[in-house]
């Protein structure tokens, strides 16, 4: 393992970094956040013009035919920034299993747009009562096409996308992945408040109509292609949970280095080192199990219990290093004129989507249990 980023990497790192600072001010995210939609149209259409929308995406698609690595790096930034665009659904939820596994036709129809900026994508992998793996929303065939029937939550950014990338039980074991318009006919979409005021919907889907022309891959083979997507989305979270870590820590290493209490930096009392201390261990883990299931993801290793790792530190350690920040804050890290909450709102949200510590500790048991006894 070589973790070490090369010239590539590192100029994609520092264009996302300064396309996001110089867009993402306190005073642009108070902008939005008073508007009636919550994402920052000017920065998507910088990000366009950058060509970072199209950074994982094939060249044959007007992509930059970089891997999953560059595409971390730029979420990682997201997470810095708190940045309000819908950068991770559409590249991860939407266009990645397109680009991977949609026919020549979708892949032409689909990703141009998004590199341009010009079109949303998503994924509706979360249904109440059940795991994302396990969808209980139904598929059934109509003619050469297909309708769905069931109720899809927590939509990310359904709202504003063109097509979203819906996994539907087609049988008895087989699951099939299908491109719904959460606009079209027998799709109810409601808005749902969520902590980060990241916009999420509701989609109740009525006998949905999914023509032949955008079913993803086998109809009833999709099992794999749904696992692949969810390992790669919950990877995704942990790259932004990445970057709320770091700039909720560089925040409160900056407030604790200038505020003051008998004559002295409060960084310099013992108690909020070791707590300071503390919260940095927890982000360096957080960073290290996401940068690991990211390389195993790109070198095409099996990276399940890696994901489920990086998934646990994410949400158990990503939980301790923002409210450490919130308690050597004091009363103003709750100021909502102070820019930490934001980080713990977004570290909160991060925490339990797709999974929190305690059901990844319980993934990870269940696998572990599953190898034969000294397969180890």
């Amino acid at each position: 393992m070589d973790f070490a980023l090369n010239d590539e990497q590192e100029a994609v790192r520092d264009l996302a970094q300064q396309i996001l600072e110089g867009h993402v001010t306190q005073e642009r995210l108070k902008e939005i956040e008073a508007g009636a939609q919550q994402i920052d149209r000017r920065l998507w259409a910088e990000l366009a013009r950058a060509n970072l929308l199209g950074i994982g995406l094939p060249e044959d698609a007007g992509g930059s035919g970089l891997g999953f690595v560059e595409l971390f790096l730029l979420l990682e930034q997201v997470g810095r920034t708190v940045a309000p665009v819908p950068l991770l659904p559409t590249l991860v939820l939407g266009a990645l299993p397109i680009a991977e596994h949609g026919t020549s036709e979708q892949r032409q129809r689909y990703l141009p747009p998004v590199v341009a900026g010009d079109l949303v994508l998503t994924a509706a992998l979360a249904e109440v009562g059940t795991e994302p793996t396990r969808p209980v929303t139904t598929a059934r065939r109509d003619g050469a096409g297909w309708r769905l029937d069931g109720v899809k939550v927590c939509v990310p950014a359904a709202d504003v996308a063109g097509r979203v990338v819906t996994p539907a039980r087609t049988g008895e074991d087989t699951v099939g992945l299908f491109l719904v318009d959460p606009t079209g006919e027998g799709v109810q979409a409601d808005d749902q408040q969520t902590t980060s005021r990241q916009p999420e919907q509701r989609l109740e889907l009525v006998g949905a109509p999914v023509p032949a022309e955008d079913v993803l891959g086998d109809p009833e083979g999709g099992a794999p292609m749904l696992d692949w997507l969810l390992e790669r989305a919950t990877v995704a979270y942990c790259a932004v949970a990445v970057g709320v870590c770091e700039e909720a820590l560089r925040l409160t290493a900056e407030y604790t280095r200038t505020r003051e209490q008998f004559d002295r930096p409060i960084a310099s009392f013992q108690a909020v080192g070791q707590r300071a201390a503390d919260a940095y261990i927890d982000t360096e883990a957080v960073r290290l199990t996401a940068v690991h299931a990211a390389w195993r993801l790109t070198s095409g290793l099996p990276a399940a219990e890696e994901v489920a790792v990086a998934k646990f530190w994410a949400a158990d350690g990503g939980q301790r290093v923002v409210h450490a920040a919130q308690h050597l804050h004091g009363g103003i890290g709750v100021d909502r004129d102070y820019p930490l909450h934001r980080y713990f709102l977004w570290a909160k949200q991060l925490e339990l989507t797709l999974g929190g510590a305690t059901a990844q500790l319980r993934h990870l048991g269940s696998m572990l249990a599953s190898e034969p006894v000294g397969s180890g």
